[in-house]
């Protein structure tokens, strides 16, 4: 069994081939309103269970969740979501696999509202990443006024799964909230620029 060193910002997922997760991608500042809405769908997925099983699973659902299109998921039928369903690539709870299409219908409202998703989720930072100070991974949140906040706003606009803690993963996974340990080769990579 290895134990993970909460001095490196890697304990997470500590001997996994996930690395190239990490480094490439968690953290780093996102825009396209598609990647942010695979990456609230993913994180629902995964309430309950461990991100490593979700980015797994995440050719599956990208193949049957039309790469998560908001407007195609919007428009799934019963149908293609029990289909969906079916399939062992993914988690299959049905909540979760029918928050998809609910999802994408609240993430179509405020794309009228707000001209886009990624104007509505940099709001709440006014557009500027919120970067942590952590030396250790054990003094990195859960959740954070932030969190809460963003969490608030979406349920009240019909999103599910979208918790504090899980939205405060979403935001770390999309670098509207850069946790890279200082310490860490990758912080500076995922500095907003």
């Amino acid at each position: 069994m290895v134990i993970a060193n909460p001095l490196d910002c890697r304990s997470w997922y500590v001997t996994d081939e996930l690395r190239a997760y990490h480094d490439d991608e968690w953290g780093r500042p996102v825009h396209d309103d598609q990647k942010l809405f695979e990456m609230l769908c993913l994180e629902g997925a995964s309430v309950g269970l461990s991100w490593r099983t979700i980015l797994h699973k995440r050719p599956a659902y990208r193949r049957l969740l039309h790469d998560f299109n908001i407007d195609e998921c919007a428009d799934m039928p019963d149908a293609e979501l029990d289909a969906v369903l079916a399939d062992p690539g993914i988690v299959r709870a049905r909540a979760k696999v029918y928050a998809v299409r609910s999802n994408a219908r609240a993430a179509q409202s405020i794309r009228e509202e707000f001209g886009s998703l990624d104007a509505y989720l940099w709001g709440f930072v006014d557009g500027r990443q919120v970067v942590g100070t952590w030396n250790s991974m054990d003094e990195v949140p859960v959740q954070t006024d932030l969190s809460r906040a963003v969490s608030a706003n979406l349920k009240r606009r019909g999103m599910s799964f979208v918790g504090p803690i899980i939205t405060y993963s979403f935001l770390q996974a999309v670098g509207i909230v850069n946790d890279h340990l200082l310490s860490c080769d990758c912080r500076e990579a995922c500095m907003q620029r």
